[in-house]
């Protein structure tokens, strides 16, 4: 059909088409299809309307139907070839059809007969299985109901044994007075530890086994689970028969008297700590299926009693009400008058409450145990392990974790809204403390590893408030000791002062190792700020070594002031180090150490003044004339130098020092005297007069500055003060006069005390041999001096090259090398080193 054609006939093509509709609208004069906006709408678009006359309407139909069929004419002359074969094809069809319509005839039938040899016996089956069940079930019941008797009869029995008497008014007596025993924890009498041990044992063992009958009774099905069926899907309940049903009562009452009894055993065991008892006891509530809820409970009720007296303890209104009541006149708060009655009844409640929590802190104890240790002898299950299903964690850690969570809530919320309990424990925190190491110590018979860290992180809040106290104490005794300024710099007592309140601190620390700790780090920093105040008011300019006399100067004053304040400070901490343990001193020494090191910057500036004084008066001795006019003059009076080193020591001793530098002048003196040369018997005379004043000066100076009053020689002289070097000066004096032959002899009784060096100067002196000082070029003072700041070997190396030296100059040179002088250097040299 060509294109126009086709437009022609699509009205009528259209799947909407519908041809009342167009009949009706070719009679109304209408369009078809519709247009927009009318009153039925069209999915077609794009169609020639249908408005038009019926009869122009008519002949148009007429001629399309003729068209058509003339079309369809042509097509099927065009294609008759085709169509007939497709019609011979349609009837071989139809055959093939009739064919496979057959095969499912005969398929229904041999179905139907599948059918008829199959389902009739399953649905007998079915019925027999169902009939089955429910003799089974029936079975079930019967065997329950029997297992049940059974089961009542042996609780009964066993009932019997325990004493119960099956009335059910007496029944329930016994179980209050049970459970007010159980309440107060008091002792029964057939539990005690008594010669009826075994017939206490036997019934405990029986209250274990009926628990264990009461755990079966008192299951869903009346049996226990190992006797259950695994092929029946459902059990029947019991409760309903009357054979079952009659022993209800007995099983109710026995359960209560069980359960009774074992809470009973439990707090008696608990009380006295009774391990066997409370194996047994924790034996039958494992029976009963109570074991996790009863340690559950145990474990809560004892935390809950604790927290409760710690409240208590620390309830400041509490404490007023008690003394409300003896005397109605009584403030609420305490004041100046009450406050010491309110610290003893505080302190009286804390003893208390310590030993609450150790009595309850062991019961945990003891309970965690035995859980630990006990195993069901037929699972082989560890109890503590049944328990933990129910604990989040054990009950001891359970148990400090309230502990210690109530007690640091009550502390810090008593510090915060009561200030005489913040005062009373903070400056009470050691007896606080020790109140503690009792709790620790009571309880650590029954564990290795007590929760203390808990417990002294919830006491930090006092901690904290005592040692702010107790650094504000020592930094007071600081402010006080330099508060004069320089004006008044302190001195020994301020030291003293400042030394003996750390030492009395750390004294009261001292029973507990962290406490002490930190109380000597809190000493450590009011150290730090003394030395750093001390610092700030030593001198250091040239008058505070200048020694010109005739009194100190200010800050000569100022500066030894405040090294003797240093120095009785440092003595007095130094000896803490026997007085405490090595990790505490070791927190102080650094300051200890800091201070004697700012003493020894003090004192050394003086101290090297002073010895360069004295030794340069000394010095002069090899400048006074060898003899004067009238020998007797010489012998009658004493040098020049010595008159003078005695007004200096007299200046010195009086406005500077007491007794530093004896030790220094009798050493360089004697060394001074050793390299004397030439030395002929009117010096030696003279040198002799010189030693005897110089010790009776020394000898004054050591006495009126407070030396000690033993041990002391001619002319009052302290030999203990002097030491080495004043039994070196007493030597001396004999040396002089010794024959040389005698002079290499160090251990006889003339020489005993000298220095190898002092002889080995004095042979010298005698023979051509050049001192050590002439053989360099040195002054007498300069290589005195050396030697003080050289080891004695390193001296004696000098001379044995001065020796040396000697011999190979005289080979040289041919001339008499002094052999016997040599040979007495050498033996002194090898005695000085064997």
């Amino acid at each position: 059909m060509s294109g126009p054609k086709r437009r022609n006939y699509a009205v009528f093509a259209s799947p909407d088409f519908d041809a009342s509709e167009y009949a009706n609208a070719v009679l109304a004069g209408e369009s078809y299809p519709p247009q927009p906006g009318s009153s039925k709408t069209t999915k077609l678009t794009g169609l020639e309307p249908a408005k038009e006359d019926i009869s122009v309407a008519i002949s148009k139909l007429n001629y399309g139907i003729d068209d058509v069929s003339k079309q369809i004419k042509n097509v099927v002359t065009a294609h008759h070839e085709d169509l007939l074969e497709q019609a011979a094809g349609v009837g071989e069809l139809r055959g093939s059809l009739q064919a496979v319509q057959e095969g499912l005839d005969a398929l229904d039938v041999s179905l139907e007969k599948l059918r008829q040899k199959f389902r009739y016996p399953y649905q007998t089956m079915q019925s027999n299985v169902k009939r089955l069940q429910r003799l089974q079930q029936v079975s079930d019941v019967l065997r329950r109901t029997s297992r049940f008797t059974t089961l009542a009869k042996r609780l009964q029995a066993q009932m019997v044994d325990l004493g119960n008497d099956a009335d059910a008014d007496d029944a329930e007596s016994r179980l209050k007075a049970s459970r007010t025993k159980a309440n107060s924890g008091k002792l029964d009498g057939r539990r005690s530890a008594t010669p009826g041990l075994d017939h206490e044992g036997e019934k405990e063992r029986s209250l274990a086994q009926a628990a264990l009958t009461i755990a079966e009774l008192a299951t869903p099905e009346g049996l226990s689970p190992a006797d259950a069926e695994p092929s029946i899907a459902r059990h029947i309940p019991l409760r309903f028969i009357d054979a079952v049903a009659v022993h209800l009562p007995l099983i109710e009452s026995a359960r209560s008297k069980v359960t009774a009894e074992m809470e009973a055993m439990i707090l008696d065991g608990l009380t006295q700590a009774n391990q066997p008892l409370l194996a047994t006891s924790l034996q039958t509530a494992h029976n009963l299926r109570l074991l996790p809820d009863l340690v559950h409970n145990l474990v809560s009720d004892l935390s809950i009693a604790v927290e409760a007296r710690i409240k208590s303890a620390f309830d400041v209104s509490q404490i007023s009400k008690v003394f409300n009541a003896k005397d109605s006149a009584s403030s609420s708060t305490a004041d100046s008058v009450t406050a010491p009655q309110w610290a003893n009844a505080l302190w009286s409640r804390l003893t208390a409450l310590i030993e609450d929590m150790t009595g309850a802190c062991v019961k945990v104890y003891t309970l965690e145990k035995v859980l630990k240790l006990k195993k069901d002898p037929i699972s082989q299950i560890v109890f503590l392990d049944e328990a933990m299903k129910v604990l989040e964690s054990k009950p001891s850690t359970t148990f400090w974790s309230a502990l210690a969570r109530s007690l640091e809530k009550q502390t810090r919320d008593g510090a915060k809204n009561s200030t005489f309990l913040q005062q009373t424990l903070s400056s009470g925190y050691p007896k606080l403390l020790r109140l503690f190491h009792d709790f620790f110590s009571k309880i650590a018979v029954h564990t290795d590893t007590p929760e203390t860290v808990l417990v002294l992180r919830a006491l930090s809040t006092f901690e904290a408030l005592y040692l702010s106290r107790t650094s504000n104490k020592m930094n007071e005794s600081v402010g006080q000791a330099f508060q004069g300024g320089a004006r008044t710099p302190p001195s020994s007592p301020e030291g003293l002062n400042v030394a003996r309140t750390i030492a009395n601190e750390l004294d009261a620390a001292k029973f507990d190792p962290l406490l002490v700790r930190s109380v000597a780090r809190s000493a450590k920093s009011s150290l730090d700020m003394l030395l750093t105040r001390a610092d700030g008011l030593v001198v250091r300019d040239r008058t505070a070594t200048l020694l010109t006399g005739p009194a100190a100067t200010p800050h000569q004053v100022q500066n030894l002031s405040l090294a003797t304040f240093l120095y009785h400070c440092a003595t007095r901490m130094g000896a803490l180090q026997e007085e405490h343990s090595s990790d505490v001193y070791a927190i102080l020494r650094p300051s200890v150490v800091e201070m004697v090191a700012t003493y020894g910057r003090i004192v050394s500036p003086i101290l090297a003044a002073i010895k360069s004084e004295t030794s340069a008066i000394i010095a002069k001795l090899h400048r006074e004339s060898a003899r004067s006019a009238d020998p007797l003059s010489d012998m009658a009076g004493s040098s020049t130098y010595v008159k003078e080193l005695t007004e200096k020591l007299a200046f010195i001793k009086g406005e500077i020092l007491s007794a530093y530098i004896v030790r220094h002048v009798l050493r360089v003196f004697v060394l001074h005297v050793s390299i004397v040369k030439p030395l002929d018997e009117t010096r030696k005379l003279r040198l002799t007069g010189d030693m005897t004043e110089l010790e009776f000066t020394l000898g004054a100076f050591l006495s009126e500055g407070g030396g000690g009053k033993s041990n002391r020689g001619s002319g009052g002289f302290d030999a203990a003060a002097a030491g080495s070097e004043y039994r070196a000066l007493r030597a001396l004096r004999p040396l002089l006069f010794l024959d040389t032959a005698h002079l290499a002899e160090l251990d006889s009784a003339t020489t005993t005390g000298l220095p190898p060096l002092v002889v080995l100067h004095h042979i010298l002196v005698r023979a051509p041999i050049p001192l050590p000082h002439t053989l360099h070029g040195w002054q007498a003072a300069e290589y005195v001096r050396w030697v003080e700041e050289h080891s004695e070997e390193e001296a004696l190396t000098l001379i044995e090259g001065g020796l040396t030296h000697w011999e190979k100059t005289c080979e040289l040179e041919g001339s008499d090398p002094a052999d016997t002088y040599l040979s007495l250097a050498r033996n002194v040299l090898a005695n000085a080193k064997a």
